[in-house]
């Protein structure tokens, strides 16, 4: 795990220290619905004091040991090595479960699912098989140094390692992680290249400046990357002897899928946060919302009031559909993974495909969630502006990870596709 600044508050994981132990006293899940039930299980936790904590805004080491001790963390990881052994269907389905109750732990977990599943996209067969080991069997929290609107870190060649060197503006869970993944560009070249590295060294040196409106738990703030030594057989799908990459590995478009598998995350942890949105709402308005009494026909509660009825069905609805949409991604993307793995011969077009696929799940993603989130205060009424209540997380949450990357060109995108047979080129965001 990252080092801490002096002045720089955390979360106690002694505070969970009743559900650590239960959880070491259960097996790991084994079947999908034992996983989500362990996911609504931790999603329960973290609901009782979930808007306390994020008003704290403290960096969550236990909110992490909490995924970590659950197993949620393993859910990919091979069984052979105490993983899950779950695809990424059943992945994305928990982490919109764990951010109904927290958006920032539900990133938090989403982002480390991906990285955690890097070397698998990009490695070797014996670097996926390194890693996973390295991962699951020490139950470690990944985070990235990847941010790709930020100049690409520097790569130097050093005799049996390669140094990396740089500054990423924002780099989610790498203080509460134990492995960061790095990317550069390798020297006189314009070739790329994924390493995993220790965190907790004085060479990766954190800002603790992530203070933003949403998503304030999820340590998203920047990083210096001051000469970082990996070994060069930990490059991935590189070749250690010719220091060249593996063109049967990284030049084909299987080496692309990571950007796709991460946009299908965010798209989950959006509509999870929308759910806990209005599943809050919906309890605050039967308990706290008073009718409007200056109408013709005063409705005796406001459960029975028609347009706050008819504005939960319609919220209910449309979340019904994002989720219907972003399980069909899922089970495409975890497809592709389990029976595609082995001899990575995915085509471009059918990458295109499956890309527009998730395009679409972001874009409904987007636009629903933004709508719930902010529309749950219309259903509430004006009390439940309170800070105290703290009903504006939500929205908060989304809004900030929104702007992520414009939904704007995603609809574009698709627009292509629907107009002219276009498959988006893949990039950092496609």
């Amino acid at each position: 795990m990252g080092s801490l600044a002096p002045s720089h508050r955390a979360t106690d994981p002694t505070v969970y220290d009743a559900h650590h132990q239960s959880f070491a006293d259960s097996p790991l899940p084994s079947k999908v619905d034992e996983w989500l039930q362990r996911a609504a299980h931790v999603s329960a936790i973290l609901a009782e004091d979930a808007a306390r904590r994020e008003k704290e805004n403290k960096s969550p080491i236990a909110e992490v040991s909490l995924l970590k001790s659950s197993g949620l963390t393993k859910i990919l990881g091979p069984q052979k090595y105490g993983g899950g052994g779950q695809g990424w269907d059943i992945a994305y389905k928990v982490i919109r479960e764990i951010a109904k109750a927290d958006g920032s732990v539900g990133m938090l977990l989403g982002y480390h699912l991906l990285w955690s599943w890097t070397a698998n996209v990009v490695g070797t067969d014996e670097q996926k098989d390194r890693t996973q080991k390295l991962i699951i069997a020490n139950n470690y929290f990944v985070g990235g140094a990847v941010n790709p609107r930020d100049n690409d870190q520097r790569i130097t060649d050093d005799g049996d390692h390669i140094i990396f060197s740089g500054f990423k503006h924002f780099n989610t869970g790498g203080v509460v992680s134990d492995l960061t993944v790095l990317e550069g560009v390798y020297e006189d070249t314009d070739k790329h290249i994924f390493a995993l590295a220790p965190t907790n060294q004085p060479a990766i040196v954190f800002s603790h400046n992530w203070d933003n409106i949403g998503l304030r738990l999820t340590e998203s703030g920047s990083v210096k990357i001051d000469n970082v030594r990996v070994p060069w057989t930990d490059a991935l799908g590189w070749d250690a002897t010719t220091k060249e990459p593996i063109e049967s590995i990284l030049t084909i478009p299987w080496a692309t899928l990571l950007l796709p598998t991460i946009q299908l995350v965010f798209s989950n942890f959006y509509i999870g946060i929308a759910l806990g949105a209005l599943s809050f709402a919906s309890t605050y308005t039967a308990q706290n919302t008073r009718p409007w009494p200056y109408t013709p026909s005063p409705a005796p509660s406001a459960t029975s009031e028609p347009y706050i009825l008819a504005r939960y069905g319609s919220f209910f609805a449309h979340l019904r559909a994002a989720e219907a949409l972003a399980d069909l991604a899922g089970t495409k993307i975890s497809t592709i993974y389990t029976h595609r793995g082995e001899q990575r011969d995915i085509s471009t077009a059918e990458r295109g495909e499956v890309a527009e696929w998730v395009a679409s799940v972001k874009v409904v993603a987007t636009d629903t969630a933004l709508r719930v989130t902010g529309g749950v205060f219309e259903v509430t009424g004006a009390r439940a502006t309170a800070g105290k209540v703290g009903l504006d997380r939500f929205w908060r949450d989304v809004r900030t990870h929104s702007l992520h990357d414009p939904v704007a060109h995603k609809e574009m995108e698709l627009g292509r596709f629907v107009l002219g047979g276009e498959v988006p080129e893949p990039s950092w965001y496609t």
